[in-house]
């Protein structure tokens, strides 16, 4: 009998789920469906357009292990382009998903698009959100867990749970009213609270906490020991963390198992993300606050943003009440926040994905190639808009994603000529990227002249954090780096009129987004990227995975395009979603 097209595709299936079963065992995929759309909700108590991820927020938890492979189709709901971006996954390899302007074209509005993702020789705590259009402040955020695999244990004993917990400042507002504020000219001002698990604060004072507003509530039982992973998803303003009665035992940060140290509170940037042990170990006569507050702001003007849940023991004889647990005391003196940050350290005797320690790598003795003194300024007017600028070059982004423009070989897209060093002459708007060494070693310095403190986050890497100190960083300052056990991580502070240096090891070939994270001050143009290529051409698809089959065109590649029927083959199983995957593998040899 003749063989029919979809016989033929039957077959071809059936030949790519059996070669699933038999040689992806190693490397298992984890498949996950991802609407993305909009939600009427009421955090704060005031009804308001709230971004959802499959109609929760925050969204769904990735929870995976070392080298999964993970695959999420995403469907835009929205009425306006998406990505969503991975914080602190490295996409070895392949940042052609990272999800960010340089190197995705954006899923247009009632399109889906599937990532598809190697979480490669990683462990830790990190979350996703989208990029795109301001749409971080309106939610679209959730967790993002990597186990470590059964054969390299944890540093620590077991934990009894794990709990993700993400804080951030929050606007009534919506994203798209909060960008035409931007656009205008004008800065956000204070924000209207701070959610905790996306919900406001609890009622801890009635005069400032109005009737009605649901809060977190986290349920623990006494005796326990828990894994809490806590995420800084604002917008631009530094929490304190801390829960009442209790301490936090640093474990581990974006990836990075930590010299395990008791806080009583900690100060967590934008963007940041941090796992602590909790031990439930207090009496339960009450429940106990947990509370995100704002640093280094006026505590009496900002004592209504505070956001405030419950941490309830299921032996509990009563509510939380009387004073929340009091912030640090340095609302002007920065001093206490930077010498907890440099007390962060890296365990060099855990290891973390792999078996061998991750203290073998002694950084310290590796020569740098590549410096780059990065330095922000305040907000500046160019012509007649209001911009943030990084060495007095403001970030345009380009209509063709630079990381597609090189694969098609485009000339004009971007220029490779960051400066080094800060420009003396007027800020201007431009696309300028730093051009990496491949295997070599970057040291930036990142130099803060504002007044408020900003993140800096880079994709593709975790790079070791070796110093910062308040002033002007002078050669002289390599003098007090931490050549030994600095902390590793993707996201890292920068004091107001202060430094931070860095040391990246540039391995991985790609271009990778090197940002604020402070939402406000990266919409206006406070970013850049860092291409890495290995300049071995034969050696390149070793180094770099090729153009993926579901690549999207825009800008001068946008003819390319071919139309898509919106989420005509995405049924939402996992099961096709993986057939899906594999077909494309076989879709050469298959005779239709």
């Amino acid at each position: 009998m003749a063989s029919t097209p979809a016989a033929s595709v039957a077959a071809a299936v059936v030949a790519a789920l059996m070669l699933a079963s038999c040689c992806l065992a190693e490397d298992p995929f984890a498949n996950y469906e991802f609407v993305v759309s909009y939600k009427t909700l009421s955090p704060l108590g005031v009804p308001q357009q709230v971004i959802v991820v499959n109609d929760q927020f925050p969204g769904p938890v990735i929870n995976v292990t070392t080298n999964y492979n993970v695959v999420v189709n995403v469907r835009n709901h929205l009425d306006e382009e998406l990505l969503l971006t991975w914080s602190g996954i490295q996409m070895r390899r392949s940042s052609w998903q990272d999800g960010v302007l340089g190197t995705n074209c954006p899923i247009p509005p009632r399109w889906n698009w599937t990532y598809h993702f190697q979480v490669k020789d990683q462990i830790g705590s990190f979350y996703y959100f989208p990029s795109l259009n301001f749409q971080k402040a309106s939610g679209g955020y959730g967790g993002f867990i990597i186990n470590n695999r059964a054969v390299i244990s944890v540093p620590f004993p077991q934990p009894d749970g794990d709990i993700v917990i993400t804080i951030g400042d929050w606007y009534i507002r919506n994203h798209t009213a909060l960008r035409k504020t931007l656009n205008g000219g004008q800065l956000l001002g204070m924000p209207d609270g701070v959610l905790i698990n996306g919900k406001g604060p609890y009622r801890y004072n009635d005069t400032l906490v109005p009737v009605g507003i649901d809060h977190e509530t986290i349920n623990v039982d006494p005796g326990k020991t828990y894994r809490i992973r806590v995420h800084n998803v604002g917008v631009s303003t530094s929490l304190n963390f801390r829960i009442q009665g209790h301490n936090l035992l640093m474990a581990e940060t974006e990836g990075t198992y930590t010299v395990m140290s008791n806080f009583t509170s900690l100060d967590i940037h934008v963007g940041q993300s941090y796992s602590f042990l909790l031990y439930t170990d207090q009496n339960a006569s009450t429940d106990y606050y947990i509370v995100a507050s704002a640093r280094f702001v006026n505590q009496s003007e900002w004592s209504r943003v505070t956001g405030v849940g419950i941490l309830q023991y299921s032996n509990s004889k009563g509510k939380a009440s009387g004073p929340l647990p009091d912030p640090p005391n340095d609302q002007y003196d920065k001093t206490f926040s930077m010498q907890q940050a440099r007390s962060i350290r890296t365990n060099g005797s855990a290891s973390g994905a792999r078996p061998n320690p991750q203290g073998s790598f002694h950084y310290g003795q590796i020569n740098v190639t590549d410096f780059y003194l990065i330095k922000n300024e305040p907000p500046v007017r160019i012509g007649d808009h209001l911009k943030t600028a990084l060495n007095r070059l403001s970030f345009l982004q380009p209509k063709t994603p630079i990381r597609l423009a090189d694969w098609y070989n485009l000339k004009g897209v971007y220029k490779a000529d960051f400066p080094n060093k800060p420009l003396t002459s007027a800020p201007k708007v431009d696309t300028s990227i730093i051009n990496g060494t491949y295997k070599g070693f970057m040291e930036i310095v990142l130099q803060n002249n504002d007044t408020k403190v900003q993140s800096y986050h880079l994709d593709g890497y975790a790079f070791f954090v070796v110093g910062m100190d308040f002033g002007d960083w002078t050669e002289n300052s390599r003098g007090q780096y931490n050549k030994w056990d600095g902390i590793v991580r993707s996201t890292v502070q920068v004091y107001p009129g202060a430094w931070t240096a860095i040391l990246i090891s540039l391995d991985n070939v790609g271009v990778w987004n090197l940002r604020t994270e402070n939402l406000d001050y990266l919409h206006l143009g406070q970013e850049t990227y860092i291409k890495v290529v290995n300049p071995d051409i034969s050696a390149s698809n070793k180094t770099e995975n090729p153009l993926p089959d579901n690549v999207l065109y825009c800008g001068a590649l946008a003819h390319m395009q071919v139309p898509q029927a919106a989420a005509t083959l995405a049924t939402g199983s996992p099961f096709v979603l993986l057939a899906m995957v594999l077909i494309s593998a076989f879709v050469p040899y298959i005779n239709l």
